[in-house]
């Protein structure tokens, strides 16, 4: 892809409007200050405790769409008042290949962001521009992987029409207890 992809989600009588795009280094002093949210901290793999890290980690997110297997995108929702957005959470697409059916999907919402709708909203925008992108290259399903206990993230799921499809077992170090897999078809 050579041209940056940029996604609009519309505010809605409760909500302002989001906006996904690529991650940037302007983003890192942001993602190292939600970063520091425990809660945040006990289901993402990755830790992102200062600029350095905050910097290694917007760089593998670029590297990802640079090689066209990973679109991470940074969720920011615009401030009244103000010409800049806040960072509001991360939506990503992984493990895109031509021919294969399936890819999976991620997420995270900033503490401040959460309980608005942001990571359903946001899922939903990844989750047709992947179609849009990739079904001719063979995607029929985005998949969904949360941790049984991760209550909240099976409230996305179920909200951006992801369907529950099995319990997974644990896969130490990264997915320590048993998990979810939810599966959006096409049309659905």
């Amino acid at each position: 892809m050579s041209a940056p992809v940029v996604l609009q989600v519309a505010a809605s009588p409760v909500s302002p409007a989001l906006v996904l795009r690529p991650w940037r280094m302007e983003d890192v002093a942001a993602l190292v200050e939600v970063s520091r949210d425990p809660a945040l901290r006990q289901w993402t793999s990755s830790v992102v405790d200062n600029d350095a890290d905050g910097t290694r980690w917007v760089q593998a997110q670029q590297q990802g769409w640079a090689a066209g297997d990973r679109f991470g995108f940074a969720v920011l929702e615009a401030q009244p008042g103000s010409v800049r957005a806040q960072l509001v959470g991360n939506v990503v697409l992984k493990e895109v290949t031509s021919g294969k059916p399936a890819a999976e999907v991620g997420y995270w919402t900033a503490a401040h962001a959460r309980g608005r709708g942001v990571a359903s909203r946001a899922l939903e925008a990844l989750t047709s521009w992947a179609f849009d992108t990739f079904e001719a290259d063979g995607l029929e399903r985005p998949e969904l992987l949360h941790q049984v206990d991760n209550l909240a993230s099976c409230r996305v799921a179920q909200k951006s029409r992801y369907d529950f499809d099995s319990i997974l077992p644990a896969a130490s170090p990264s997915f320590p207890r048993d998990g979810h897999l939810h599966i959006r078809r096409t049309g659905a």
